[in-house]
């Protein structure tokens, strides 16, 4: 069984929900952390989903700030992440393992 620490997602947000990250076929992923980055001079909003089920659910971000927080869920193979923001110089960093 191999365990591979990888970038999950890092990306300029959309402003309509899009797929950040999906799991490979025959594997598990475990995200460990998500940092979503404002770097406009207002406060944005951002949206997180995993399997379809919020996580993040349209969060305030405060102007040339950072939301960031660790965690530990399970992404069954083909299950995605999910996301969007209210601005498009919003990012999003997503990190975790995968399980093959």
């Amino acid at each position: 069984m191999a365990v591979v620490s990888k970038v999950l997602a890092r990306t300029a947000a959309a402003t309509t929900s899009s797929t950040l990250y999906t799991t490979p076929s025959g594997s598990t992923a475990v995200v460990t952390n998500i940092v979503i980055a404002n770097s406009t001079t207002a406060a944005v909003t951002a949206t997180i989903a995993l399997d379809s089920v919020s996580l993040v659910p349209a969060v305030s971000i405060a102007a040339n700030s950072i939301f960031g927080f660790d965690l530990k869920q399970v992404l069954d193979a083909t299950k995605t992440i999910t996301g969007f923001a209210s601005s498009t110089s919003v990012t999003f960093h997503i990190s975790g393992v995968e399980v093959a």
